[in-house]
């Protein structure tokens, strides 16, 4: 029992950094392109970031293939493939020479981050009962990927070049993948096979069809509109900072500092909702996430400077903690077999949205600039406020929890 236990806590760990490394990939080019890359090619910031749109674009549209591929052939194999590919994708990124060639190297770190989501996420839930802390805790390190993306690559291009802000976690991504790739070669030497079919029992449910369906629309719709106000939060915010904080944030360095502060204060916001979502009403938590994001993005609509950095962090601590509530309800509601495949649906719309949301921001920022980005979110918050109140009471749910007769 307790050597099981020490490596199911050792595979949690690398799904754990794997969630850390995937939204850091992700993240890099926003900060370089904001502080040193639009500088350096001559650019402007407006003009310089569509070109990560192809790596959103891969990132979204490749999660249904990855969770199917998962699902059919081995989730260990697909979470080897992408903490190699990515690595090395990164690095092919850090050769680049213009746009179009960065957006090439983007590209294909959008296709391999793409198996996290679907793969990852559905290896931290199964053979669980309780799953909203274990995701929490997994999201805590996918936001701390958020919150080191701009330090770390405001570090690196003070110190040593944004070439530098690719290759180092690229060529760190690589040696974990030949770790994890050397642990799960162990554990089936010594007969430790993946399988679902022994989480079969734990894990079936039993829901009304057309509780399903009404279920499903709202964690869609509410999983597009939070993927535009997390992506448009996490991605815009070293520009907010660079022009609001200008008083507290001089260099890059600083501008990712005060990212990282509000960043990493805010992932930990999960584990409260985490542990609210297993202990009371999804329905209730999910609406005074929602509520809290419209209130507090309109309240930054004007401002600047320390007041603007407080309430930066209090609609982050919101933000991020909306991510586990519907990964929570499509792991309660889906068989292990599929799960994949679901969690990928999810994050299909996710990453979508995703995708449109940088262009987003380059034109409402050109054109009007963040205080009318802010009004957006703020009214793109409330519509979820509107969604979740649709969403049936929890005990019109789940019927109740079977063992499966297969």
């Amino acid at each position: 029992m307790t050597k099981q236990f020490t490596e199911t806590s050792i595979k949690f760990l690398f799904l754990n950094v794997g969630h850390y490394l995937d939204h850091l990939f992700m993240l890099i080019f926003a900060t370089a392109a904001a502080l040193r890359l639009a500088t350096e090619w001559d650019m402007s910031y407006a003009s310089l970031i569509p070109y990560a749109t192809p790596g959103f674009v891969a990132f979204a549209i490749c999660a249904i293939p990855a969770g199917w591929i998962a699902d059919k052939w081995s989730r260990d194999g697909m979470m080897v493939v992408f903490f190699i590919g990515i690595g090395v994708s990164s690095v092919f990124t850090a050769m680049t020479n213009s746009p179009l060639q960065i957006a090439v190297g983007l590209t294909f770190i959008g296709i391999f981050a793409a198996i996290y989501h679907p793969v990852g996420l559905a290896m931290v839930v199964q053979g669980r009962e309780k799953i909203g802390v274990p995701l929490a805790i997994n999201g805590v390190f996918g936001n701390m990927g958020v919150a080191s993306a701009p330090l770390l690559t405001g570090l690196l291009i003070d110190t040593s070049g944004w070439r530098s802000t690719f290759i180092i976690p690229g060529v760190v991504s690589i040696l974990i993948g030949l770790s994890y790739l050397w642990f799960i070669r162990t554990q089936q030497q010594i007969g430790v096979q993946e399988t679902h079919s022994a989480h079969r029992k734990m894990e079936s449910v039993s829901i009304k069809r057309e509780i399903l369906i009404k279920v499903f629309g709202v964690i869609f719709f509410t999983t597009a509109i939070g993927g535009l106000i997390f992506q448009s939060t996490t991605f815009a915010l070293p520009k907010v900072f660079e022009e609001r904080l200008t008083d507290l944030a001089e260099t890059a360095t600083m501008v990712g500092w005060y990212a990282f502060l509000v960043f990493s204060v805010a992932a930990f916001a999960q584990l409260v909702v985490g542990y609210l979502v297993d202990n009371y009403s999804v329905r209730l938590v999910f609406a005074m996430v929602a509520i809290l994001q419209s209130v507090f993005f309109f309240i930054m609509m004007n401002l600047s400077g320390v007041a603007a950095l407080v309430v930066a962090i209090a609609f982050m601590l919101v933000v991020f903690g909306q991510i586990p509530i519907n990964d929570v309800l499509v792991g309660r509601m889906t068989h292990s077999e599929w799960r994949s495949r679901i969690f990928a649906l999810r994050y299909i719309v996710t990453f979508s949205v995703t995708a449109t949301a940088v262009p987003l921001i380059a034109w409402v920022h050109g054109t009007w600039g963040f205080n009318t980005l802010f009004g957006l979110l703020s009214a793109a918050a409330f519509l979820i406020f509107l969604a979740v109140s649709l969403m049936p009471k929890p005990e019109k749910i789940v019927d109740h929890q079977a063992p499966s007769t297969s």
